[in-house]
C-alpha cells in the first residue's frame, strides 16, 4: 500500500530522516519505534505532507504523492492523529467529528451564503459519517458532551473517530496509547485490530513495547533518523542492533 523510497529530510545541517526506505502492506498493523529524537514523528509528517522531503519518494497505491499538499494527500486516503490530542474543547464530540468529513465535501462560500441544497445535503452527510465513526469507536453515548468533559481515553477515541470520518484507507497514529492506563491501552489495541478487520491499514508510533510486540505485524526501528532494522516483532526483539540502540536488556524490554 505505502512505499517509501530513500526518504530524507534535512533541517539545516541535521538529517531528521536519513535515506529511509520501507514498504507497508495493506490491511496490516505496522509500527515504528525508536528512541526520542529518532525521527519518527518527522517521518509521519513527511508521509502526511506536513513537511516536504529533501529527497526521496512516497508512493501510495502506485501513485507518487510526494509533491502533493497535505489536504490532497488526506483526500487520497491518509488519515492522521497526533501525539497531543487537540480538539475543540468547547464544542460537542459530534461537532468535532463533523469537521473530519468536510474534507470530502464540495460546498463553497456561495453555497453557504444561499444555503444551497448541496450544502444542506452535505451537512446531513457529514453528520451521518460523524455518527458512524463515533459508533465505530464505541462513543455514541457521548456525542452531545463537550470535549472538555470527557476523559483522556475518550479523547483518544474521538481522535481516532475524527481520522476515520475523513474516510481513510491508511491511518497514521502517533502514540495512540500515550497517557492512558494499561486496561485502556488494551481497549485501544482492540480498536486498532477492529480497524484492520474492517479493511484499513494502520501505521503507529508507540513507546509501549508490550503493546507493540503483541499486536504489530511489522516493525521498523529508527535511530538518529536512520532505519536500523525492520521485521516481525520476534525478529526485532532478537536483533542485537535494536537491543543496543533502544530495547536494552531483556529486563528493560519487559519493563
Amino acid at each position: 500500500m505505502l512505499k517509501v523510497e530513500n526518504l530524507t529530510k534535512m533541517f539545516g545541517g541535521l538529517a531528521a530522516v536519513n535515506d529511509v526506505s520501507v514498504h507497508f502492506e495493506a490491511n496490516k498493523i505496522n509500527a515504528i519505534i525508536g528512541p526520542n529524537g529518532a525521527g519518527k514523528s518527522t517521518f509521519f509528517n513527511l508521509i502526511a505532507g506536513m513537511h516536504k522531503p529533501t529527497s526521496g519518494r512516497i508512493i501510495l497505491d502506485g501513485e507518487d504523492i510526494t509533491p502533493l499538499r497535505c489536504d490532497y494527500i488526506a483526500r487520497r486516503g491518509i488519515g492522521r492523529t497526533f501525539q497531543t490530542t487537540n480538539l475543540f474543547e468547547t464544542a460537542t464530540v459530534l461537532d468535532n467529528l463533523i469537521v473530519g468529513h468536510r474534507l470530502r465535501t464540495q460546498s463553497g462560500l456561495w453555497d453557504v451564503l444561499i444555503n444551497s441544497k448541496r450544502l444542506q445535503a452535505e451537512e446531513k452527510e457529514c453528520r451521518v459519517k460523524a455518527r458512524e465513526a463515533l459508533d465505530f469507536v464505541g462513543l455514541s453515548h457521548v456525542e452531545n458532551r463537550l470535549i472538555a468533559d470527557i476523559t483522556q481515553e475518550e479523547r483518544k477515541r474521538v481522535a481516532f473517530a475524527l481520522a476515520l470520518a475523513t474516510q481513510p484507507k491508511l491511518l497514521l497514529l502517533d502514540e495512540p496509547a500515550a497517557g492512558v492506563n494499561p486496561e485502556e491501552t488494551v481497549g485501544l489495541a482492540d480498536l486498532m485490530h477492529k480497524m484492520v478487520a474492517n479493511g484499513l491499514t494502520v501505521c503507529l508510533i508507540e513507546h509501549k513495547m508490550d503493546m507493540i510486540m503483541g499486536m504489530a505485524d511489522k516493525i521498523m526501528v529508527l535511530d538518529h533518523g536512520e532505519k536500523i532494522a525492520e521485521g516481525t516483532p520476534q525478529e526485532i526483539r532478537e536483533n542485537p542492533v535494536v537491543i543496543e540502540a533502544y530495547l536494552g536488556s531483556d529486563e528493560d524490554a519487559a519493563a
